[in-house]
């Protein structure tokens, strides 16, 4: 873990997750695997706005948790991969 910078998200080691990001705030550190494989690419602005009421994005202020990297990272910003799913 040490190997990792802070608050800089990489590919994830495990299968299931998209990302990592070794989390550093106030002193305190954590691994932090986050965004579930599986769910293909919609990351339409319909999609975005959705996964952001639906995980409260707006009120996520704890660097350590993986709902927040998700929010600032997987789903932030005006748009993102438009490829179709695979089936």
């Amino acid at each position: 873990m040490k190997r990792l910078t802070c608050n800089r998200p990489v590919p994830s080691t495990r299968p299931e997750k998209k990302f990592m990001v070794r989390a550093c705030d106030g002193g305190r550190e954590r691994l932090v695997h986050f965004g579930a494989t599986g769910y293909g690419h919609n990351y339409s602005p319909e999609a975005r706005t959705s996964f952001r009421a639906r995980h409260q994005c707006d009120a996520t202020l704890d660097k350590l948790t993986p709902r927040y990297w998700a929010c600032q990272y997987l789903w932030a910003g005006p748009g993102g991969n438009t490829r179709q799913p695979p089936r």
